[in-house]
């Protein structure tokens, strides 16, 4: 970055980006610039070629607003980038007198009660470097980078995790770097920034590409498409707000489509990443080996298996003995008919040498409950 030329820089970037065609002007033969010449920029902005040149070059730092609003005609910037390439020509204030004027980058304590009560939607305060400043507990079930003293930017470029996390990775690398540009207007000397955008420009092509664009975007929702390891595949939709009387910060609040299959599974991802739980990093590899939908959905509630129901030889004998061993219990006969056994039809015979134990039982009272020897015999 040349801090000394922002607006120049700017100028020839989205120059190299405007197609002749694009501009009602031929694109046939050699030409040695992609985009357009500066002096087709000039011509078509009502300017001359040697001032186009200047501005370019850093020599002229203070155009009018006029000549301004026709350059982004040209180049065919939206309001937002209008918007940053008037803020790059503004008269130059020191550097270190705008560092003194910020206020600290403090997270007042009621949006951080706020960000708590929001148990059922991820969200979470950065600063216009994408520092990540507070998080709620569902937002770093998301993601672990989520956390206080992260940089959310820095992450999205380098942390392989994260972006296997990220279905729409093209896209959202693109609108964070563009974000970033609009966050920061002419203060492109801030050391944060300076730090920030010389570490992903080294180590991250990507990065380097899209920063060489200078591309500007307001900071708008968006839909993110995630793929999370517990849960598998869903969307979110986030918004954000800035918080007045900070320098700069803002809250991102995630949410799903109400009644969406989306909104179960991060419901679902809730009830996984509750307190006591494994963090979901350690859990990722177990996790993508299962089908998320079979025991997770149980976990969340969904109906048991009748095959729970079923108590096997080992529940039995854990019973509370009541004195009596198994070769003295007589199973009940609904035991006997729900194991798919059938009654003994010998068992139904009464033998001569039953009869007197129920001439004995015929004789009972109304009610009495024969001995227990007769219930033996029988």
């Amino acid at each position: 970055m040349d801090s000394k030329n922002a607006l120049g820089e700017f100028l020839r970037a989205r120059r190299e980006r405007v197609r002749p065609e694009d501009v009602g002007l031929s694109g046939g033969g050699l030409r040695r610039v992609p985009g357009l010449r500066r002096e087709e920029v000039a011509l078509l902005a009502g300017i001359s070629s040697d001032y186009y040149l200047r501005l370019e070059q850093g020599r002229d730092r203070n155009p009018s607003v006029q000549v301004l609003e026709a350059l982004a005609r040209v180049l065919r910037l939206d309001a937002s980038a209008t918007a940053h390439l008037l803020s790059l020509a503004q008269p130059e204030r020191p550097a270190v007198s705008r560092r003194r004027a910020r206020r600290p980058e403090a997270v007042p304590t009621s949006v951080r009660e706020l960000l708590d009560t929001w148990s059922g939607h991820p969200a979470y305060v950065q600063n216009r470097f994408t520092d990540c400043l507070a998080a709620n507990a569902l937002c770093r079930a998301l993601s672990p980078n989520y956390t206080p003293g992260v940089n959310l930017l820095r992450a999205v470029f380098l942390d392989p995790a994260e972006r296997e996390l990220r279905r729409d990775w093209e896209e959202l690398t693109a609108e964070g770097v563009a974000t970033l540009r609009g966050h920061i207007g002419p203060d492109v000397d801030d050391p944060r920034l300076v730090e920030l955008v010389g570490e992903l420009s080294v180590r991250s092509d990507r990065f380097r590409l899209l920063w060489s664009r200078h591309e500007v975007r307001p900071m708008l929702g968006r839909t993110s498409l995630l793929s999370h390891p517990l849960v598998g595949d869903f969307e979110l939709r986030s918004n954000k707000f800035e918080i007045l009387g900070t320098n700069g910060l803002s809250v991102v609040v995630f949410h799903a489509e109400p009644g969406s299959r989306s909104a179960e599974l991060l419901g679902l991802l809730g009830s996984l990443t509750a307190p006591g739980a494994t963090p979901w990093r350690e859990d990722s590899r177990a996790a993508s080996e299962a089908t998320p939908s079979a025991g997770y959905l149980r976990t969340a509630g969904a109906e048991p298996s009748h095959r729970d129901d079923r108590r096997t030889a080992s529940d039995e004998t854990s019973r509370p003995d009541d004195g009596r061993t198994a070769s003295d219990e007589t199973p009940p006969a609904g035991n006997l008919r729900t194991a798919g056994a059938e009654p003994s039809h010998r068992d139904d015979r009464r033998t001569a040498s039953d009869e007197p134990s129920h001439q004995g039982d015929r004789h009972a009272a109304p009610g009495e409950t024969p001995p227990a020897g007769n219930l033996r015999t029988a």
